[in-house]
């Protein structure tokens, strides 16, 4: 049984902040969140017209979301250790200027390598700040912790549902550049908000390498990370390919379909902000309400069933995040920003390894195997999370 390290000084827990004082500063938080995932799915909307007028194929130009999710990979447990003593509040708003210049670049790229440049620095962004942004919610919003993790996700969710559908409308009416330009000014506008409302953050005192290596010797917080590989891994093996999923039941059906997942998506970080009190059965739950999601999927004879399955694959995994952030910050309460920052990069390695073995596959053996192989892993994450026991908050 994994066992916690212990911790190099005992935690404290200010008195939990009420009223505008909470929700400013993590309004904020969410919304730069928001704008940088809507931001990191942006090409999916304008793929066709991107890849034709920076002179590349349809699946070369895909990388651009590829290269993303690596670049995140490498930064999120890095970027502590590179800034051990920065203001935490300056480093977001750098990131989120780094978003800005990102979108301005890809928006005048005169080719594709300067898209890949500007989605590598995007890529950089977001996971800088997914693994900042917890740690200074919750220092602006002391004993809010629930309010902060599901806040942050369901910035992520509704970027996730509104991004491409927004873009595809942006890039057919004014041109797929101009989608990126307004992206940019949106990350700008968003470094402002973040501005006025997040106060200073200083860095915790063994913020750095130091910290990293200790968060990486806490066995229970390494068994966590390795069932949100798992988790992310199962869903990102599928849902690239969810629409040929819908398509295989109804073909019509694929855009109302969709937003219904995209409604799943929303409730999945409330539900999870509710039930956080009950960490260890939520952090179970979802992923096996994923499983089931995603076998439902596999054999629904009828849009009825389709249905359920889609809405019930949009709650249980848009309620992972939060649940998997509570739990981390649970198993490792001092060193957080480090344990946080693993979560992030555990996420990035199973949405590219996920996708990368969905490509795989489905030439070969079509999208049913994706799902069922998607809802293998996701139960094991969910046996994983249901026997390991967390400590008291």
């Amino acid at each position: 049984m994994p066992t916690q390290t212990a911790p190099s000084s005992p935690p404290t827990t200010p008195p939990a902040v009420t009223g505008a004082r909470a929700w400013l500063p993590v309004g904020a938080l969410s919304l730069g969140i928001a704008i940088l995932v809507a931001s990191e799915f942006l090409p999916a909307g304008v793929l066709p017209a991107l890849a034709a007028d920076v002179g590349v194929s349809e699946g070369t130009a895909g990388l651009a979301v590829a290269a993303t999710a690596i670049a995140g990979a490498f930064t999120a447990p890095s970027i502590a250790v590179l800034l051990p003593r920065a203001d935490r509040r300056l480093v977001l708003l750098g990131l989120l200027l780094a978003a800005a210049l990102s979108n301005l670049a890809v928006a005048v790229a005169p080719g594709f390598a300067v898209v890949l440049v500007g989605r590598l620095l995007l890529g950089v962004a977001i996971a800088g700040y997914w693994s900042l942004a917890f740690g200074a919610g919750v220092h602006a919003a002391p004993g809010r912790q629930r309010l902060v993790a599901s806040a942050l996700a369901f910035g992520t969710s509704v970027a996730t549902v509104v991004g491409v559908p927004l873009a595809s409308v942006v890039g057919d009416t004014v041109g797929w550049r101009t989608a990126f330009g307004g992206a940019a000014v949106l990350s700008l506008l968003s470094a402002v908000a973040l501005a006025v409302a997040l106060p200073s953050v200083p860095a915790h005192p063994t913020a750095g390498l130091r910290m990293l290596r200790e968060a990486l010797r806490n066995r229970l917080l390494m068994a966590g990370i390795g069932f949100v590989v798992l988790v992310a891994f199962g869903n990102f093996a599928a849902y690239p390919y969810i629409r040929l999923a819908i398509d295989r039941v109804d073909p019509g059906a694929t855009t109302w379909m969709l937003l219904a997942w995209g409604v799943g998506g929303v409730v999945g970080p409330i539900l999870a902000g509710v039930l956080a009190r009950w960490l260890r059965p939520l952090t179970a739950a979802a992923p096996f309400g994923l499983a089931v999601a995603l076998l439902l999927t596999a054999v629904a004879p009828s849009v009825p069933v389709l249905t359920v399955a889609v809405v019930l694959w949009g709650v249980s995994l848009n309620a992972v995040p939060a649940a998997t952030q509570l739990w981390v910050a649970r198993a490792e309460p001092v060193r957080t920003e480090s344990a946080i920052s693993l979560q992030v990069t555990a996420f990035q390695v199973a949405i590219t390894a996920g996708s990368a073995l969905g490509g795989v596959l489905l030439d070969g053996y079509g999208v049913r195997p994706l799902l069922v192989i998607g809802a293998g892993a996701a139960v094991a994450a969910g046996l994983g999370w249901a026997f390991v026991r967390l400590p008291r908050a």
